[in-house]
C-alpha cells in the first residue's frame, strides 16, 4: 500500500471513531435528560390518621369493622346458647317428661270430655291444673268454662252444645 492510501484509510478510521463517539454522546445525554425530570422527594403518610386525608372514612371503616366483629361474637354466643338449650331439651329425661306430661294431659282431657259429654254427664265441676282453676257448668244447652289463673285473672268461655258440625 502506498502512503496516500494509508493516510486515506487512517482518515476514514478517524471519521468513524468520531461518528461513533458523537452518536454515543447523543445517546448518553438523551438518557441523562430523561432521568433529570425528577421532582422533590416529599414524604406523605399513608395512614389517614396521620395525614388527615380521608380521615372520616378511615374512622368509619374502623368503626364498621369493630361493630361487625362485636355482632359476630354476639351471634356466635347466641348460637352456642341455643345449641345448649336444644341439647337440654333433647336429653332422654326431658323427652320422657314431655311424653309423660302429654299422656297425663290427654287422660285429663278425656276425663273432662267424659264428664261433659259422656253417657252420664255432670252438670258442673272444678279442676285445678298447675295453679289454674277451671270450673265448668252446663245450663240450657251451653257449657260455660270459667278459667282463673294464679294471679286472679278470669277468662270465661261459653260453648253451645249441639251446634258443632264438621
Amino acid at each position: 500500500m502506498t502512503k496516500e492510501k494509508i493516510e486515506i484509510y487512517e482518515v476514514e478510521k478517524y471519521r468513524i471513531k468520531i461518528g461513533v463517539l458523537f452518536i454515543g454522546l447523543i445517546l448518553f445525554f438523551g438518557v441523562l435528560a430523561i432521568n433529570l425530570k425528577g421532582d422533590q422527594i416529599v414524604h406523605k403518610f399513608k395512614n389517614p390518621s396521620f395525614s388527615g386525608i380521608n380521615t372520616s372514612s378511615h374512622y368509619l371503616t374502623i368503626e364498621n369493622q369493630e361493630f361487625n366483629r362485636k355482632m359476630s361474637i354476639k351471634e356466635e354466643i347466641k348460637a352456642i346458647q341455643e345449641q345448649l338449650e336444644r341439647d337440654k331439651e333433647n336429653t332422654t329425661l326431658a323427652r320422657f317428661i314431655r311424653n309423660l306430661e302429654s299422656r297425663i294431659y290427654a287422660q285429663l282431657s278425656r276425663q273432662l270430655v267424659e264428664n261433659l259429654f259422656g253417657e252420664t254427664p255432670s252438670t258442673e265441676g272444678t279442676l285445678t291444673l298447675e295453679g289454674n282453676t277451671i270450673q265448668y257448668s252446663i245450663e240450657d244447652g251451653v257449657i260455660t268454662l270459667i278459667i282463673t289463673d294464679e294471679n286472679g285473672n278470669v277468662t270465661e268461655i261459653q260453648l253451645p252444645i249441639g251446634d258443632f258440625s264438621f
